[in-house]
């Protein structure tokens, strides 16, 4: 059987150019997450230290082995997420608040073999406190911590977790969703007996 070489030839370029043609693959399809509106209630006033969190967490007693007094987990059941809130008593004492920094430094510094960046800054809060608060990318097992002290009496550090395999990529609309809680739970701290002006809302 005879083949019309100009029919082949142009067989071959249309099949040529498909294959050639420029692929644009489609965007990772991720899971619709729903998230409410940011909506908060008080914490219990029997701590050493009171803010607003989001109605949708539970607050939970930190019951690993080593935890101590005043140690909380907010914990988001829908997203099976964690905020895990460590408070130290400095007593006055400035080489116990040094030590308390470096390790702060040294727990958020271990994440550095994963993440691909830790951008760290200062947030200067309504009633005027300082925290340092850090925002880690990548495939790490934290991505948002922070530290709050007033260098005297009281230290708190928060640092939110994932209880899912779930990437942090697929996780980024609830990272970012539960960071503004963190930062309003920063924004609206007072220290027990420290007198307040109402809501910071």
């Amino acid at each position: 059987m005879k083949f019309n070489t100009g029919i082949t030839l142009t067989l071959i370029t249309l099949i040529w150019s498909a294959c050639s043609s420029d692929y644009v693959p489609k965007p990772k399809g991720y899971n619709r997450i729903n998230l409410p509106p940011h909506d908060y209630v008080n914490l219990s006033d029997t701590l050493p230290y009171q803010f607003e969190f989001s109605k949708y967490a539970e607050i939970h007693e930190d019951t690993s082995y080593n935890a101590e007094p005043y140690w909380l987990n907010v914990y988001y059941p829908q997203h099976q997420a964690n905020i895990q809130l460590t408070y130290k008593d400095i007593d006055d004492s400035e080489e116990k608040l040094e030590t308390l920094l470096e390790d702060s430094y040294r727990l958020t510094a271990n994440h550095q073999v994963k993440a691909a960046a830790i951008e760290e800054r200062i947030l200067g809060t309504p009633s005027g406190k300082r925290a340092l608060i850090a925002e880690l990318k990548g495939e790490v097992p934290s991505q948002f911590q922070f530290y709050i002290t007033d260098s005297t009496k009281h230290f708190l550090r928060g640092a939110l977790y994932f209880r899912t395999a779930t990437q942090n990529d697929s996780l980024a609309p609830v990272i970012e969703y539960i960071k503004l809680d963190m930062i309003h739970m920063l924004n609206t701290l007072h220290w027990e007996g420290e007198q307040t002006s109402g809501s910071a809302s």
